[in-house]
């Protein structure tokens, strides 16, 4: 979903915000390469992997990349930090704290460096992370000197113009990772490939022998600097899902559980209007659509309501197929709902204000013949359901 934020100076960054199908465990927020995107490969198959592991990932366009405010000029190593913070805060208060850090590249190095500020955040993750930001000095060694001598010139990066001003190679210069490093606390894990031609593996390397335990250092064997490669991605979630288990703090929260007989149905924290919604042995989650404001993590109640109905009608036909040996193969329930003028309706006793009217088509697979058809669509109108919904229903309220 969608998630834009302002950073510290006002201007609206770009940001994705990945939610699990269910109540997160933690959140987690992403930091993506120098010049890169929130939607290059990496950051998005990662943040799809750990939202399916039960982790929200927020990742985002740092300002004046991708979709974000602001001219990419004016910014620097430091203003990548700041814009980290401002997402952690941002996150916070719609939903909760990150408790996980995982940066790529220059990111990796961004997020190092705003782990010492993000007190609740409790594990943090490197992919081809630098330990020392200067190294983005071979990525401008051919256009240094003009920055220096003229104040700035324009760069090629990946294919792509950026103009980098004095103030970004000045920043870069007087930035010191490792020895934050030394003191944040937190659980690390060190991520890189031992053939990346961009970062070299010595980086992580002096990153891992600064870092305090708990530490951990993983390889990604023949990934590219990049982790073109979706699979990659995948492997780097499904390691990051594993590895951070034991050191966020944060747990699923307690799933919406119900007697027998009974549903219950609970607002989700922190969302608009989630629901999640439980029976004895199950859970489902209810949403409204982004078009209505909602965050689209699940069915409407009307849509829940025609898929109660589709359901039941699905079922009773199958039961008494196979009670009369009938030759079912599967049916196919296709359901709509409106409201009409009541006036509007030839067999309805209200004949004033406006009626729910749902459309119902049903398909039947399988060699029937005929009467056997029939027969079937006159059982469909007997489904439990069906008639709950035609019947006068006495709902008496409870506190």
């Amino acid at each position: 979903m969608r998630f834009d934020f302002p950073n510290r100076n006002g201007e609206i960054l770009s940001g994705k915000l990945e939610l699990p199908p269910s109540s997160p465990r933690a959140f987690a927020l992403f930091a993506h390469c120098f010049t890169c995107s929130k939607d290059i490969i990496a950051a998005h198959v990662i943040s799809k992997t750990l939202a399916a592991a039960g982790i929200g990932v927020l990742r985002f366009d740092f300002t004046g990349l991708g979709n974000s405010q602001g001219d990419f000029s004016n910014t620097n190593f430091s203003s990548n930090v700041e814009d980290l913070l401002s997402a952690c805060d941002y996150l916070g208060e719609k939903y909760e704290f990150p408790e996980l850090l995982i940066g790529h590249s220059l990111g990796g190095a961004a997020v190092l460096k705003a782990a010492t500020k993000i007190k609740y955040a409790r594990a943090v993750v490197t992919i081809a992370a630098p330990s020392d930001v200067r190294h983005v000095h071979h990525l401008l060694q051919t256009d240094i000197g003009t920055i220096e001598e003229e104040g700035k010139a324009d760069v090629q990066l990946a294919g792509r113009s950026f103009t980098v001003r004095k103030q970004f190679l000045d920043d870069v210069n007087e930035t010191e990772l490792l020895e934050g490093i030394r003191k944040f606390r937190k659980a690390l894990l060190v991520m890189h490939a031992p053939l990346d031609k961009i970062v070299s593996i010595d980086h992580a390397s002096a990153i891992f022998k600064a870092a305090k335990h708990p530490k951990s250092f993983v390889t990604l064997d023949s990934a590219d600097h990049l982790l073109s490669n979706k699979r990659d991605g995948r492997y780097a979630a499904a390691v990051i899902a594993a590895w951070v288990d034991r050191y966020i703090s944060s747990v699923p929260e307690e799933k919406v559980r119900a007697e027998k007989g009974t549903v219950r149905v609970r607002s989700r924290k922190g969302a608009k209007y989630t629901q999640d919604i439980a029976t004895l042995d199950h859970q489902l989650v209810a949403d409204e659509p982004t078009s209505a404001r909602g965050d689209n993590l699940g069915m409407n109640p009307y849509e829940l309501l025609l898929a109660a109905l589709g359901a039941c009608t699905s079922m009773t036909l199958a039961m008494y197929a196979e009670r009369k040996g009938m030759p079912l193969e599967e049916v196919e329930v296709k359901l709509q709902h409106e409201k009409i003028h009541a006036k509007d309706c030839a067999n309805c006793e209200t004949s004033n204000g406006k009626i729910d009217r749902i459309y119902k088509t049903i398909s039947l697979s399988g060699p029937l013949s005929d009467e056997q058809k029939q027969r079937l669509h006159e059982i469909a109108e007997k489904c439990p359901v069906n008639k709950t919904l035609k019947s006068e229903i006495d709902m008496m309220i409870q506190k």
